[in-house]
C-alpha cells in the first residue's frame, strides 16, 4: 500500500508530468530586429498569450539571413512547445534559394496558428512616368530591361513578389538588392532607383507625405487604411503576393500543446487592441487552425520555390 502511494506521488510530482502546458516560460523567436513590423506583431501577440496561458512569452530577436537564423534555431530546439517561431512567408523560401539551408519548412515546422498578412506595395519615385499599375506595365513593356527596381534583398518576399509581377505582366526590369528597406528608401525618393517593392505600411505613409508614389498593393483587395491605392489584382486578375505571418513549433511537438496554443492565438486576434495595433501596421488578421496552416505552408513553399526557379534567383 505504501509503495503504491509512493509511486502515485512520484508520478504527480515529477516535472513535466500531469502538468498542463505551459508549465514554464515560452520563447517566441523572431527572425528580424526590434522595431520592425514582425517584432511589433510579436510584442502584440506575446502578452495576450502570456495572459491567457499563465506563463511569460518572451520575444527573442534572432535577425539574419531573411529569417533563416531564427528558423534554424527553431528546428534545433526540443519539440516540447517551449520554443516557438513567429515566421513569415519569406522563411519558406530560404531552402529554395540556398540549397545549404539547414531546415525544411514542410517537414520540420509544426503548424500552430495563423496570425496575419502583411501586404506589400509597388512604389515609384514621383518623377517616374507612371501613375498607376497599368501605366507602369506600359512603360516597362516599351523599354524592356531599361528600368531597375529595388528590394530589401535577394530572396525577400518583396523581391519575389515583384518578380511574380514581372512574369504575370510579361515585362522586364533589373533587380537592385539593398541591405534592408531603410537603405533603399532614400534612393527611391531621389529617383536614383525608380521603382521599388516595399511594405505597404511604408509606401502608404511616404506616399501620403508626397515623397514617393504608391501605385498598387499586392493584397487581393485594397487596404482599409488606404482605399485610394488600387490592388494589383485590379490590373492583373488573381494576383496576390502578401506575406503571411504565422506561428510554428518544432516538428514532433505534442498535439495537445499545439492545439492549446492555436486556440489562444485565434482568441488573441479577436481582441480590439490587437486589431487596432495590426491596423496601424497595415496587417490583416488571418487566424488558421493547425491543419489549415500546414496546408498553407506547403502550398506557399511550392509557389515561391517555382518563382525562385523561374527567375533563377540564388543566394548571394
Amino acid at each position: 500500500m505504501r509503495l503504491r502511494v509512493a509511486l502515485l506521488l512520484l508520478i504527480f510530482l515529477s516535472p513535466g508530468i500531469a502538468q498542463e502546458y505551459p508549465a514554464r516560460p515560452v520563447r517566441l523567436l523572431v527572425g528580424f530586429p526590434p522595431g520592425g513590423a514582425m517584432d511589433a506583431i510579436a510584442r502584440v501577440i506575446a502578452p495576450k498569450l502570456a495572459e491567457s496561458l499563465g506563463q511569460p512569452f518572451v520575444v527573442e530577436n534572432r535577425p539574419g539571413a531573411a529569417g533563416a537564423l531564427a528558423a534554424d534555431g527553431l528546428v534545433r530546439a526540443a519539440p516540447d512547445g517551449y520554443v516557438l517561431l513567429l515566421a513569415e512567408s519569406g522563411a519558406l523560401v530560404v531552402p529554395a534559394i540556398n540549397p545549404k539551408a539547414a531546415y525544411d519548412p514542410v517537414k520540420q515546422f509544426a503548424a500552430v496558428g495563423g496570425v496575419c498578412s502583411l501586404p506589400l506595395a509597388i512604389a515609384t519615385s514621383t518623377s517616374f512616368p507612371a501613375a498607376n499599375a497599368q501605366e507602369l506595365i506600359a512603360v516597362l513593356k516599351a523599354d524592356p530591361g531599361k528600368y531597375s527596381y529595388a528590394s530589401p534583398g535577394v530572396g525577400t518576399l518583396q523581391h519575389l513578389a515583384f518578380e511574380l509581377f514581372l512574369r504575370s505582366a510579361g515585362v522586364q526590369a533589373v533587380h537592385v538588392p539593398y541591405k534592408g528597406a531603410s537603405a533603399m528608401l532614400p534612393d527611391l525618393m531621389s529617383g536614383q532607383v525608380p521603382i521599388a517593392s516595399i511594405s505597404a505600411l511604408v509606401a502608404v505613409s511616404q506616399a501620403k507625405s508626397g515623397k514617393i508614389r504608391a501605385l498598387a498593393v499586392t493584397s487581393a483587395q485594397r487596404l482599409p487604411n488606404a482605399p485610394e491605392i488600387p490592388a494589383l489584382a485590379e490590373t492583373i486578375p488573381g494576383f496576390e503576393a502578401a506575406p503571411n505571418v504565422f506561428v510554428v513549433a518544432p516538428a514532433g511537438t505534442p498535439p495537445s500543446a499545439i492545439n492549446r496554443l492555436s486556440e489562444k492565438i485565434s482568441l488573441a486576434l479577436t481582441a480590439a487592441d490587437v486589431q487596432e495595433s495590426f491596423a496601424k501596421q497595415g496587417a490583416t488578421p488571418m487566424p488558421a487552425e493547425p491543419r489549415e496552416l500546414a496546408a498553407r505552408i506547403a502550398a506557399e513553399t511550392r509557389r515561391w520555390a517555382a518563382v525562385v526557379k523561374e527567375a533563377g534567383i540564388k543566394a548571394e
